[in-house]
């Protein structure tokens, strides 16, 4: 009798960042991300163009850098992660980017937090993966369930609590 009344278990839901084909954290071209010693996470192969990217979560800004390539976010539930706009974009110094958001902002999927301008950065000779990786998941699980392409703020997932 009392199974009947068995906790449902909290999620946070998990949104593609952009339109593109979905990749999982291992095949980024990065050590620090692939062998996932910032955290887990996943990726977004971007099209191609200027590229709007959408926050993967419901939460808020913590920070963005000051070369434009990275923000810092906070989920609802606690959980810290960051949005990286390409792999060794930062020599860029904020060139091919425009940020939308600002710090302490309530953010969700269909927040805009950047415009990437893919060509641009294709041309500095910089891989465009956009990577989203969770900082402080400590024991709790992710579960992606997308392969392939995707579309901006596309459920892809969750992060079991």
């Amino acid at each position: 009798m009392f199974g009947l009344f068995k906790k449902k278990k909290k999620s946070v839901e998990l949104f593609a960042v952009c339109n593109g084909t979905f990749k999982s954290i291992e095949k980024v071209n990065d050590t620090v991300f692939a062998d996932k010693i910032m955290g887990d996470g996943f990726a977004v192969s971007p099209t191609t163009g200027k590229v709007d990217v959408y926050s993967p979560i419901k939460g808020k800004v913590l920070s963005i850098f000051p070369t434009k390539h990275a923000i810092t976010f906070e989920t609802e539930e606690g959980i810290e992660g960051l949005v990286h706009m390409g792999i060794d974009t930062v020599a860029l110094k904020g060139d091919g980017f425009v940020v939308d958001v600002k710090e302490g902002q309530k953010i969700d999927q269909n927040t805009r937090l950047a415009q990437m301008d893919v060509d641009f950065i294709t041309t500095q000779d910089k891989d465009c993966d956009i990577i989203v990786v969770f900082t402080n998941l400590d024991n709790k699980k992710m579960a992606i369930n997308q392969t392939g392409d995707v579309k901006k703020s596309q459920p892809i997932g969750s992060i079991e609590l």
